[in-house]
This record gives C-alpha cells, structure tokens and sequence, in this order.
C-alpha cells in the first residue's frame, strides 16, 4: 500500500508517552503548529485503544503498537517513533496497512558517550565513594594529606574493546583514544575511514584482550544474551564492564556472578532488561556495579535535539516527502 496522508489540513495527532521526552522544560509549539495536538504523559496498554482511536498522528516512545492495536486503529496514517530503536511498532502490520513509521536517529549520540565514560571514571576513580568518605568525615580524621581506600585504576595505556560500530561506537573509540588507550572493535561492518583509532578484530579477541568492554550494538537475535557465562570467561580477570546499549545484551544472573567472584573488576551500567528493574535483580546487590536509570539519552540538549526531529519527521511527511522512514 502507498503511504496516505491525513485528509484534514490539522490531523488529530496523539502523543502516547510525552513524560520522558517533555517533563515540562519543552515546548510543544512545534507539534502544535502542525495539528490537534492531545499529550498523554503515559499511556497503559489498557487504555491505548481508547486514546488513539481517533488519531491520525501517533507519537510513541515506549509504547507497543503491534499487530492486534494496529488493527484496532484503522484512522491511524503515520507513527512517529520518538527515540532511535523502533522495536516497538510491528512494521510488518504497519506496512500492510499504509503506515508510515519513522525514528530519531543519532540525537543522544554526544549524551551517552560522555555517560559511558562518567560509569568508567565512577569505575577507576569511585569518585562518589570518596567523595561519601569525605562528607563522613574520614578525610577531616586521617592521618595523611591524602585518603583513598580503594584501588584507583588508570586507563593511560590499557586497552578498550568496543562491541558495535554505530555513531556511539565510532564517537567512544575517539575519546577512549584521546586518553591514550589502544581501540580495539568488533563489528560486523568495518570502517573502511584508514584514520578511524582502532583495531578491528573478532568477539573472542577482543574479550581476551580488552581491560575495559563497552557495548554500543543493536539489540538483535544474534546479539541478545551477548555476554553471557562462557564469554565473561575469556575476559581479563578484573576487566571492567560497560553497557550503555540494550539491557538484554547481557545475561543478567551471569555478569552479577563474575562480579561476586572478582572475575569482573566492576561493571558500569545505564540498561537492564527490565526496566525499571525487579526488586530482586541480583545486580542491585553485585559489589562495584553501577547502575544508572536508563538516563544517558536524556540530556536537556538531546531531548531538545529528539523533539526537533520528531517535529520535522511530521511536518516532512504532511508535505508528502517521509524523512527517516523504517520499514520491515
């Protein structure tokens, strides 16, 4: 089926989950200037159906649109999928009935490099710990001009191994080598930039060799459980970990047992498969394992940055010129 437009000059465009794009520090001018605009702060799945029903426009972050809603929402002409990954529309069902779907790609890129490395600076440095130790007073009672009582690790020289070769990737390895560690990536497509700063080798190598793993592929069926027990097993003894990506990249059960065990030094972490996470996810508990709440996208400036897409993806599409258009 071709892609039609709305018929009505002003569609009625519904937005499923602002909250997290727009807490209140936004605009929805931009939206607004382009149709009935109607902001849902979060949308259950029980009350989807009742919401879109009228909708044209849908705008959607986390919220499912799969086959059974599509089918449920036949005014629905264009979904713009506020964020990067758009696993969350059936695009099969969408295709076949004319919709439209767009994402957002590349807006958080800057944000979640600088929080990949604010884990790993947590991680070599225990920045919060010391700084905890000092408000407690155990640096106002010490002995000595200076006080630690943790191992500080320094990265000058160490090697850090990159799973994925995205925007992300591509923009870790720069500032992995700007601190002069040595890059190495695995990849399914290598650069073929001759500058690019790394070392493109297989998973088993990079696993062996790296002091420092950061993942920053796509969630696939090849990718999911990515590392798991077998695979932290060829890594360093004491290597640290690092996943800004997808939760379900690793085994879960797995990394908080080579955390007990010391097999990993610590891990650094933005994602978990479930999230927010069950109360009795063992890494809450795992020693030296940082976990942040899915917050390296969220910067003021990438959000502004996702708002300004999603708007223009809209507007490129009511003038019959669909811009970052996913399909099946």
């Amino acid at each position: 089926m071709n892609p039609t437009p709305p018929s009505r000059l002003r569609p009625q465009i519904v937005v499923l989950d602002g909250y997290t794009m727009n807490p209140g520090d936004l605009s929805w001018e931009g939206l607004e200037a382009l149709g009935e605009v109607v902001v849902h702060p979060r949308t259950p799945a029980a009350r989807l159906i009742e919401r879109a029903r009228d909708a044209e426009v849908l705008l959607t972050n986390k919220v499912v649109l799969d086959r059974a809603a599509l089918e449920q929402l036949p005014r629905v002409r264009y979904i713009g999928v506020t964020a990067t990954g758009y696993n969350v529309v059936d695009l099969q069902a969408a295709g076949e009935r004319g919709i439209v779907v767009t994402n957002v790609p590349a807006y958080s890129t800057a944000a979640v490099v600088q929080l990949t490395f604010a884990l790993l600076f947590e991680l070599t440095h225990q920045v919060g710990h010391h700084a905890g130790a000092v408000r407690d007073g155990r640096w106002a009672t010490c002995p000595d001009f200076s006080f630690t009582d943790f191992p500080l690790l320094e990265l000058d020289g160490k090697r850090f191994g990159i799973v994925g070769h995205g925007n992300i990737g591509r923009a870790v390895a720069r500032v992995a080598s700007a601190l002069g560690m040595s890059v190495l990536v695995h990849t399914r497509t290598p650069a073929a930039d001759t500058h690019f700063p790394a070392r493109f080798v297989g998973l088993p190598e990079l696993l062996r060799e790296s002091d420092v793993v950061s993942l920053h592929c796509p969630l696939t069926a090849q990718t999911a459980g990515l590392i798991n027990r077998e695979r932290l097993g060829w890594m360093k003894r004491g290597a640290l970990l690092l996943n800004t990506g997808r939760g379900p990249l690793l085994d879960e059960a797995a990394v908080a047992e080579a955390l007990v065990s010391g097999q990993l030094g610590g891990a650094g972490l933005d994602v978990l498969g479930s999230e927010p996470p069950a109360v009795d996810n063992p890494l809450l508990r795992a020693p030296n394992c940082f976990i942040t709440p899915h917050l390296g996208w969220a910067t003021t400036a990438a959000r502004t940055r996702l708002m300004s897409v999603a708007v223009e993806n809209l507007r490129a599409f009511l003038g019959g010129r669909p811009a970052n258009v996913v399909t099946a």
